[in-house]
């Protein structure tokens, strides 16, 4: 046999060996894909509501547009999670929420911890057999997971009161279980976290320190809320955008390859539950390589502006509202945009009245009585005081109501204008029309009496010297909302820093 004959026998097999590893590969591929296929379960779009808000435009024809991606962790005992989250079995409600806003440039990101006690409206939401739940208002955020008692849940209630509630779109949900979030700590091999305290009650074994956590130990640190920190679903929350920066971190520092993320992938979508918009693998796939050029850096969570209302949350305003026209308009927290963002399509909603519009001579002049509600002494000439610092010049003190748990400004229809200004200064009060009026009447209520000082739209402390880029909320220039600044922390942050509430 001849060399070149035999040199092309030897191309002719190295080309058959490449063909069948080729084909080996790919099918390996597609069998995967096909396993996360399965694995996934997804929710009925039916139950998302048809009146939303409008989704956003590219800025130009072929660029990208915001995502905004709502992430709910579910405490449900069903389907095996009792043996990690321990309990009885039920549908349960979201414990976690996070709204992760990712700018059209798709480089930076914000994540919205909404706390689960907030006392929102749900609007009407899909049920079992069909029929749709009248509104609710003053319901806890976090039980609108469990209208109608679905089997996995009902997150589209749960978008639909996002929706309502922000003015944005929500292009995606994802609903994690207890087994879900110890099944991917578990495929990146521990995530990094820092407990705070030893915790040793309630089934909770946890060691004081900076350590991995996976499997029970990352269940157990997420879900944790008595006998860690400071006791509070607020201290949760911290502890969960430190865990999910953590996470976050890890993804990256393996890199967005096939290798990575498929394994990720499978233990996750075990245990998932999402829009039909993500139920395929290569939806999936695609999602996550779509955000592979956000940095952590570049990544920020806020808790949404709130404040105790009793046993409850409120959101302080205008605070609160100011957030949600932020993210609308895809603005950073302190107000600018991202290289290559486009704007929302959303028009624009009317301001929300401030605690430093200009008052008009006449709106000065408003009689305005200040009721203590509490019966706690002083209460009344605080809020007063309050009001004379703000402007207003015919402020007097009217006799005691004890009782009252929320702050409220009853007003004649025809001092709306100037109620709204009013009701800028107690973040959180509730205006009540009372036709004839002679004075426009504020009720101080516990509300205003735990929250102790006013949240308004102040200049925030500039950053201590020397506290890096992701120190904190004192980092975040001057003229954000208080409300927002307070309870930012950048995703790079000490994981061990800002863990409890009130730190």
């Amino acid at each position: 046999m001849s060399s070149s004959t035999r040199r092309r026998r030897y191309l002719r097999t190295a080309i058959g060996l490449a063909a069948v590893l080729v084909l080996s590969v790919v099918g390996a591929g597609a069998w995967f894909y096909h396993r996360l296929d399965s694995n996934i379960t997804t929710f009925d779009a039916g139950g998302v509501a048809t009146e939303r808000p409008p989704a956003p435009v590219p800025a130009s024809p072929g660029a990208q547009v915001p995502v905004n991606v709502l992430l709910l962790g579910s405490d449900t005992r069903d389907d095996g999670n009792s043996a990690l989250g321990g309990g009885e079995e039920g549908v349960g409600n979201s414990d976690t929420a996070i709204l992760v806003h990712i700018y059209a440039d798709h480089k930076h990101a914000v994540g919205v911890s909404i706390p689960r006690d907030t006392l929102v409206t749900i609007p009407s939401c899909k049920l079992s057999d069909g029929t749709w739940a009248k509104p609710r208002t003053d319901q806890m955020f976090n039980s609108a997971f469990s209208v109608g008692q679905l089997p996995k849940g009902n997150p589209a209630c749960t978008q639909n009161t996002v929706e309502k509630l922000t003015g944005l779109r929500v292009d995606h949900t994802v609903v994690v279980d207890f087994k879900g979030a110890a099944a991917m700590a578990d495929a990146l091999g521990g995530v990094e976290a820092c407990v705070p305290n030893d915790v040793d009650e309630y089934g909770i074994h946890l060691k004081k320190g900076l350590q991995k956590l996976s499997g029970q130990s990352a269940v157990d640190y997420l879900r944790a809320r008595h006998g860690i920190g400071d006791n509070s679903d607020i201290g949760r929350m911290k502890r969960q955008q430190a865990f999910l920066s953590s996470m976050i971190k890890k993804v990256q520092s393996q890199g967005f390859s096939l290798p990575t993320l498929l394994p990720l992938a499978d233990a996750a979508t075990k245990s998932l539950t999402v829009d039909e918009g993500l139920g395929t693998a290569m939806k999936l796939v695609d999602f996550a390589r779509s955000v592979e050029d956000v940095k952590l850096s570049d990544v920020t969570f806020v808790t949404a502006p709130w404040r105790f209302a009793g046993e409850r949350v409120r959101l302080v305003q205008p605070d609160a509202d100011t957030l949600w026209k932020l993210l609308r308009e895809d603005r950073t927290l302190d107000g600018q945009g991202t290289s290559g963002t486009a704007a929302a399509a959303s028009p624009t909603p009317t301001a929300s009245p401030t605690a430093d519009a200009p008052l008009t001579p006449e709106q000065a002049a408003v009689p305005i009585t200040v009721v203590n509600g509490v019966g706690t002494s002083g209460l009344a000439g605080s809020g007063a005081e309050t009001l004379k610092g703000r402007g207003f010049q015919n402020v007097a003190l009217g006799a005691n109501n004890p009782g009252k748990q929320h702050t409220e400004i009853g007003y004649d229809p025809a001092q709306k204008a100037v109620a709204d200004q009013i009701a800028a200064l107690f973040p959180g009060a509730r205006t009540v029309e009372e036709p004839g009026a002679d004075s426009i009447t504020v009720t101080l209520g516990a509300d205003y009496h735990s929250a102790g000082t006013q949240l308004n739209s102040v200049t925030v402390p500039s950053a201590t010297p020397g506290s890096g880029p992701s120190a904190g909320p004192g980092t975040l220039p001057s003229g954000v909302p208080t409300g927002i600044a307070e309870n930012t922390r950048g995703a790079d942050t000490d994981p061990c820093a800002d863990l409890t509430f009130g730190s």
